[in-house]
């Protein structure tokens, strides 16, 4: 499915509350499933749940939990980095890193959590097209300022693994940080380390991953 079919079949259940587009069984475990709300609007979009590399043929499908207004009240899930961890360390030219891969044609979809679950909504939604400078709520200088950004963060970010790894005490990563995007842990029991190759040794006891801040989610909805 294109990402543009998407948003056509997206744009009738903005601002419906969830008790009138899914059923009850559907929302079952919803609140302990913090995925679950995604899994629904990926079904009603007509996409399967399952692993891809990309939610369309030509894009990203993300959402985030946010309040009534749409500011966005919790960081956003990219990538993780376990395979491309030396990629990161050699400065792998941003353009052709997974993770602009990732994010370079985005559909995010804020989703309104307050009250039950019944109650909550899916917001309005922006997408930004990295490659074709499509966009919408951001004007053309605005625009080329968060794509900027982006680069210049994850540069950022890969000078500070390296750092992190030849000077901290257990030589392992740590939570790095640019304006809009970050990298910190994202695992559970049993824990997956990350093997650099370049270094030829564990550079963490667990895995990792690329987030959006809340920061690029109110940049890019106006807050």
């Amino acid at each position: 499915m294109k990402l543009k079919t998407a948003i056509n079949r997206l744009e009738p259940l903005v601002n419906k509350k969830f008790e009138d587009i899914f059923s009850k069984e559907q929302m079952k475990d919803i609140i302990i499933n913090k995925g679950r709300s995604g899994q629904l609007l990926e079904l009603a979009l007509g996409l399967n749940n399952s692993s891809r590399k990309l939610d369309f043929e030509d894009g990203e499908l993300k959402t985030n939990k946010c309040n009534s207004k749409g500011k966005p009240l919790e960081t956003m899930y990219i990538t993780q980095i376990s395979r491309i961890i030396d990629d990161l360390l050699k400065r792998k030219d941003f353009y052709n890193t997974r993770l602009y891969h990732k994010i370079k044609n985005l559909l995010y979809v804020p989703i309104s959590k307050e009250g039950e679950p019944k109650e909550w909504m899916f917001l309005p939604f922006t997408h930004i097209n990295l490659e074709k400078d499509e966009f919408i709520n951001l004007d053309r200088d605005e625009f080329q300022n968060l794509k900027t950004q982006l680069e210049k963060d994850y540069y950022t970010i890969c000078s500070k693994l390296k750092e992190h790894i030849e000077n901290s005490e257990d030589g392992f990563i740590h939570t790095s940080n640019g304006e809009f995007i970050q990298i910190r842990s994202k695992d559970s029991k049993p824990y997956h380390p990350i093997y650099s190759e370049i270094y030829n040794n564990e550079v963490s006891n667990k895995n990792h991953a690329f987030y959006f801040r809340r920061q690029f989610m109110m940049f890019i909805n106006d807050y």
